[in-house]
């Protein structure tokens, strides 16, 4: 008779690992700051890895995931989607008007609006979509970087009537990246201040080295990458 073959390992994957790890520091970090657990929301940041790199995750449970680019999604989350049709997926960098259209058919999620001619396109690919929307999140630009994305704190109150009542756009949350150089905890509560004065109850921010502090200052979501994946492949030139 021969011998059986050898059990499959059911270890976990090291990104199951790093994923447990970071879910488990987000529950401290709420019940730290008096929150429940599932007030928090996070977003497996998948950008650069491929779907190889993205399914131990998938496999693990997790559903919320994280993407810059239209085009790389584009590449690797169809298929990925078919496998599992309930993952979420989020757009969490710049969306250039010309990639809209694209964009409504990949994304559940858009947290990087942050221009007129955005808000207008989108207004116009929703209607075309039969009002098929995802849900929107301004980028507010807290340390008004100049080579950063988002609206300045000064203009978003404006900004986000504009989305709201010029084109009827849902916009639920906020979204920022404060500056790598400065503390993160007062670019949290200047977004959160802005969040309160609009009535919206989303907050996407907070990454892999200041998610719990974004926890303390009242985040929805967390945006984490690396403590997850581990350290990002190289981006191909060109």
């Amino acid at each position: 008779m021969s011998a059986a073959p050898p059990a499959a390992s059911s270890a976990p994957s090291p990104v199951a690992l790093r994923l447990a790890e970071v879910e488990a520091a987000i529950a401290r970090a709420c019940r730290d700051a008096g929150r429940p657990a599932e007030a928090v929301k996070l977003i497996a940041v998948s950008k650069t890895f491929d779907a190889e790199a993205i399914r131990p995750a998938l496999a693990a449970g997790h559903r919320r995931f994280g993407e810059n680019r239209v085009q790389e999604a584009k590449a690797k989350w169809p298929e990925l989607k078919a496998e599992y049709p309930d993952a979420e997926l989020h757009l969490i960098g710049p969306l250039q008007t010309n990639k809209v259209r694209e964009a409504l058919a990949l994304f559940d999620v858009i947290h990087t609006l942050d221009r007129p001619s955005l808000a207008k396109e989108l207004a116009k690919e929703i209607a075309r979509a039969d009002g098929k929307a995802p849900r929107l999140m301004v980028q507010v630009n807290t340390g008004e970087e100049p080579q950063k994305a988002g609206v300045a704190p000064l203009e978003a109150d404006a900004f986000i009537r504009m989305c709201r009542e010029d084109y009827g756009l849902p916009v639920e949350g906020l979204m920022c990246i404060p500056p790598a150089e400065e503390p993160a905890a007062p670019h949290f509560a200047l977004l959160s201040t802005i969040a309160r004065r609009n009535g919206l109850a989303t907050l996407s921010m907070g990454m892999s080295g200041d998610y719990e502090t974004a926890v303390a200052l009242g985040a929805t979501h967390v945006r984490v990458g690396s403590a997850i994946f581990g350290g990002r492949p190289p981006i191909p030139a060109g």
